[in-house]
């Protein structure tokens, strides 16, 4: 049976109550995350406010497991 990939998840909420985030800060966040492997899988409004809240994934990796702390 083939091994089945497990996850790790970023989420981070940019622009403020105020103004939303400049596309090219934006840009270079996504930027940043793509170079450390996360792939984006959603982006959603915060509702209320001009936030973005921007979540990703990538796979799971050895060093990364050994650093976690699983909840009980």
């Amino acid at each position: 049976m083939a091994e089945t990939t497990q996850w790790e998840y970023h989420v981070q909420t940019v622009g403020s109550t105020f103004s939303q985030p400049k596309d090219e800060d934006l840009e270079a966040l996504l930027n940043e995350w793509g170079e450390e492997g996360w792939e984006v899988i959603a982006v959603r409004n915060h509702e209320s406010s001009n936030k973005i809240r921007v979540v990703a994934k990538r796979p799971l990796s050895s060093s990364t497991r050994s650093r976690r702390s699983w909840p009980g």
